[in-house]
């Protein structure tokens, strides 16, 4: 008998077999006769199988990644439609919703912001998302959400389509650890306490179903008019960079009232209309008295127990003093008074607050009416006096209005920034945004009312009104008359004030109430970033080589790296191999293995003398 190494391999083609891996060697030993067949790299061995399933694995795996990648940069140059490269599937930013549900209508508001520096005095770089043109990237809907209150049950059906646009631009990588807001406003807070928890328990119970957002029940609330008012200072402020304390300009007497307290800028304050309700916040000092209810302490550390971003902010809100509450409590108001002069030959009222021949027809209360505009800027300013219900008794003076406490403002060195009706009001028609003149603003005014509705019809058709629509041009008369009484007769902001700023964008930043909600709601995440940091650093040292490393290569230069590399390695190993075969070939001697057949490089068996080969 002699010895046989044999090689079988089932696995693959035959072509492979014969010409690649099948190596047959066959040695005669001189002295005893024996032949000796060999099969280098058998079927037994456990490390060429390795080797082929190795291989096969990188091929497969170079193939799967373009394949993916490629499919996952379609969809998503579809579904952001423009967004910038750094938001991109691999993007380190994090990202934040915030949902507006107001009277009128429901817009969301999408925010980012880079990883914390680490600094525990520094609060987060929150910035709206913009596409590639630079627009803010946000959408509206109509109407409010409270006008679901008889069919709750469809309330989060009505904000699907925000919500799929939140979906289409933030990457789908950080959908699970972003957060979603859902604040309703001054719409939601005028229905009675059923209807407002039927909406946000449909609210609760069906968007964490359909969406992977990081929302929890608390994320869905109809916040106060205090936190409205709060949120829009802190935005304003924020954008202004008012709480960064890195640069000492502009200091703020407030804020150093104590020798060991470092100085801060200065604030400004935040004047608010919407269409149900306004807000005043400004900052006060500690020696100014002001009732808890209209007092917020405001802090914006990720540190509880740090002061240095501690406010004393005084807000007060009021319900059913927005531009459109008003309208309809001074519609009821004329009617139920009979304030306005009935003109016979039309069988209509003269109403001061419409533009001049301006026909109305409606009804309040099951009262039918017919109104007929007058354009009298100074007559309609007149009329909606009462509405100010100034002579509420004050309990604690000085008084705004409605009986409300406030403390004397109107300084010159004072700044306050208004926002909404106060930008619509002077901006969409009057084209005045900006720097607030109340002797400008009136002559504005009177000269857009007392216009005939035809003129301005047909001014809007030619597009001279870009920025309004019809329910604009109808009630810019009236509003802008209640957005002067407010300021003046309301908060008493003298005439000669010229501290005060109407502003959408700040430094070519949108501002909301819903970014300074953003930055409070977010305030305790630097905190957890923070000692996240802490107990990870080298893995955080790594990834920021890894960042760093990757901010100068290219998508395309990495994917050349990759498949380069692939191919090294699958060179290297079948170089290896082919030198294991050289040695193979140049060995006149082979050993019996003693381990087990299945498991050796060789396998062997003895071949029977007739099968024996002539020497």
């Amino acid at each position: 008998m002699v010895g046989r190494i044999s090689f079988r391999w089932l696995a693959l083609p035959s072509f492979i077999r014969g010409h690649f891996f099948h190596s047959t060697h066959q040695v005669i030993d001189n002295q005893t006769g024996i032949i000796t067949r060999s099969s280098f790299l058998g079927t037994h061995s456990g490390h060429f199988k390795v080797l082929i399933l190795v291989l096969i694995a990188i091929i497969f795996l170079v193939s799967l990644y373009f394949t993916m990648d490629f499919k996952k940069q379609r969809i998503h140059r579809r579904m952001n439609l423009g967004a910038p490269a750094e938001h991109n599937l691999v993007s380190e930013y994090h990202y934040g919703v915030v949902i507006d549900c107001g009277s009128s209508g429901s817009r969301v508001y999408l925010y980012y912001w880079p990883p914390h520096n680490g600094n525990r005095d520094e609060l987060l770089r929150i910035k709206q998302l913009r596409n590639q043109r630079g627009t803010p990237v946000r959408m509206k809907i109509n109407p409010g959400i409270s006008t679901y209150s008889t069919n709750p049950s469809n309330a989060s059906e009505y904000l699907k389509p925000l919500l799929d646009f939140a979906v289409e631009h933030i990457p789908k990588s950080k959908h699970k650890e972003t957060p979603l807001y859902i604040l309703a406003t001054a719409g939601m807070r005028l229905l009675s306490k059923d209807k407002q928890d039927a909406i946000l328990n449909d609210l609760r119970s069906d968007i964490s179903k359909q969406y992977s957002f990081h929302f929890t029940p608390t994320h869905a609330e109809i916040i106060t008019g205090k936190q409205e008012g709060v949120y829009s200072w802190i935005g304003v402020n924020y954008v202004l960079g008012r709480f960064d304390h890195s640069l000492q300009e502009n200091p703020n007497p407030l804020s150093t009232e104590k020798p060991t307290e470092s100085p801060r800028k200065k604030t400004v304050g935040a004047l608010d209309m919407g269409g149900a309700s306004a807000q005043i916040a400004f900052e006060v000092p500690k020696s100014t008295f002001v009732p808890k209810d209209l007092l917020s302490d405001v802090n914006l550390g990720c540190d509880s127990h740090e002061t240095i971003h501690n406010y004393r902010v005084y807000v007060a809100t009021f319900l059913g003093f927005g531009s459109n509450a008003a309208h309809h409590r001074y519609i009821e108001y004329v009617l139920k008074n009979k304030t306005l002069t009935y003109d016979k030959s039309s069988d209509a009222l003269l109403d001061p607050c419409l533009p001049l021949e301006y026909h109305e027809k409606g009804s309040y209360k099951g009262q039918a009416y017919h109104m007929i505009g007058t354009g009298d800027y100074i007559q309609c300013k007149n009329n909606i006096q009462p509405l100010l219900n100034a002579s509420v008794y004050c309990k604690s003076k000085p008084c705004s209005f409605n009986g409300v406490y406030q403390p004397s403002i109107g300084k010159n060195d004072e700044q306050f920034y208004g926002f909404s009706e106060y930008w619509y009001s002077m901006h969409d028609v009057l084209r005045i945004g900006g720097q607030y003149d109340a002797v400008k603003m009136a002559k504005a005014a009177k000269g857009f009312c007392s216009t005939r509705w035809n003129v301005l019809r047909r001014r809007h058709t030619q597009g001279l009104y870009p920025f309004a629509d019809n329910h604009r041009l109808k009630y810019q008369c009236f509003k802008s008359a209640w957005m002067t009484t407010m300021l003046h007769e309301g908060f008493k902001f003298p005439a000669s004030y010229h501290g005060l700023k109407s502003a959408q964008f700040i430094e070519n930043k949108e501002v909301q109430w819903t970014l300074g909600a953003i930055l409070y709601l977010t305030r305790f995440l630097p905190l957890r970033e923070i000692q996240h940091n802490h107990l990870h650093s080298q893995y955080a040292s790594s990834k920021s080589s890894y960042h760093f490393l990757m901010s100068y290569v290219s998508e395309m230069e990495f994917r050349v790296v990759f498949v380069i590399c692939s191919v090294v390695v699958f060179a290297a190993i079948v170089l290896f191999f082919r030198r294991l075969r050289r040695m193979h070939r140049s060995s006149t001697y082979l050993s019996l293995w003693t381990q087990s057949p299945k498991s050796a490089v060789y396998s062997m068996e003895l071949i029977p003398n007739e099968e024996q080969i002539p020497v």
